[in-house]
């Protein structure tokens, strides 16, 4: 019978130690090393596959792991390190590049206006942004019947009235409430009409459903005195990009990182995807005689009869101060959001913001 390989390399070790008494020791270590080598490969022989299957799942988890798989692709080339960080952050513009890293006083940086970000371009002295006067949406809708009488105004505020009565029940599904801000992106499936008012400069546009208590509020502020005007009604997806990146390039142009700017940013830009602009549901307010969007507006007849009034007509100031820490946005007197009349007299009189409305009340 032919003998295996195993079983010479045996036989030839256990002679060699019977044989020559000098070379017993090195026989007995080739000995033990031949045994283990043996019962080594027997054991992996017979155990295919046991080994198989468990390679298999280290495999899955390794690509399927949400931790693993970036490191994964990363290591093989398909994705270099810059490009894991900017997949991390929610808007990415393009033309971005980051800043060398240098030392900077990030807590004690001064959140920028928008006439310190763009070259040529200030924003906030509202140059060269269209302004929707009263007067002249009533100049340019003259032969039309547009929402302007005294009677409708009266059918619109009697509802507050029965409303701290009858002590409304809210709904979180109701359009009026839907919440946006960082944490509560625009849902994917949020879908609204906009409407649109002729003025001289051009159609303003914001979602339809607001239109006839935003017409009631300015022309209720005329009667008492006030000049309204509306500079920043709806925002599509691509402006409010702009507004935020044009931000972010002036703080890296300052030595921030990107991901410092686009923090700090973030506090007076809404993030693109979490603006209630482009719902059209909130609209931005300034008067023939303060036409900055600053906090000074607060100080204004406009901005105070604002602050008295907007409740009446469904509108809430969206960004109140002391509310910075909830909100994520700093004080903002000149924004305002449409919430319906019933929340609007709830969230001003309480002094809420509406993320706290929305913790005590749906």
């Amino acid at each position: 019978m032919k003998r295996s390989f195993y079983e010479k390399t045996k036989s030839f070790f256990i002679n060699m130690g019977k044989h020559h008494r000098f070379l017993r020791i090195p026989a007995i270590i080739g000995l033990a090393v031949s045994m283990l080598s043996h019962r080594i490969c027997l054991y992996f022989k017979t155990g295919t596959k046991r080994f198989a299957c468990t390679v298999f799942i280290l495999l899955c988890f390794m690509v399927g792991n949400s931790f693993a798989y970036p490191v994964f692709q990363e290591e093989n080339g398909f994705i270099s390190g810059e490009e894991k960080e900017t997949e991390a952050v929610a808007v990415v513009d393009s033309n971005i590049a980051l800043a060398d890293e240098r030392q900077v006083e990030y807590e004690n940086m001064k959140v920028l206006e928008d006439e310190d970000v763009v070259d040529g371009y200030k924003f906030h002295d509202m140059e060269n942004v269209d302004k929707y006067f009263l007067d002249e949406i009533l100049e340019e809708n003259a032969d039309t019947n547009v929402r302007f009488s005294k009677d409708a105004e009266q059918a619109n505020v009697e509802p507050i009235q029965a409303a701290a009565v009858e002590k409304p029940q809210f709904d979180a599904g109701d359009w009026k409430l839907v919440l946006i801000n960082k944490q509560h992106p625009i849902p994917e499936d949020y879908s609204f009409s906009l409407g649109m008012i002729k003025t001289i400069k051009g159609d303003m546009e914001c979602d339809e459903r607001i239109i006839d208590d935003l017409l009631l509020m300015m022309q209720a502020a005329s009667e008492d005195g006030v000049t309204l005007a509306i500079c920043s009604p709806y925002r599509d997806l691509s402006y409010q990009e702009y507004l935020f990146n044009r931000k972010v390039r002036a703080y890296m142009k300052k030595g921030m990182s990107y991901m410092e700017a686009y923090s700090i940013s973030s506090q007076a830009v809404t993030v693109p995807g979490a603006s209630e602009h482009q719902i059209g549901l909130a609209v931005d307010i300034i008067s023939d005689t303060y036409l900055t969007l600053d906090e000074g507006f607060a100080e204004t007849s406009a901005g105070i009869w604002l602050s008295q009034h907007c409740a009446e007509y469904g509108f809430i100031l969206r960004y109140p101060k002391g509310k910075e820490a909830i909100t994520s946005i700093e004080f903002e007197p000149w924004h305002f959001r449409y919430v319906g009349k019933d929340a609007a007299e709830v969230i001003m009189e309480e002094g809420l913001c509406l993320e706290e409305f929305w913790d005590k009340y749906l």
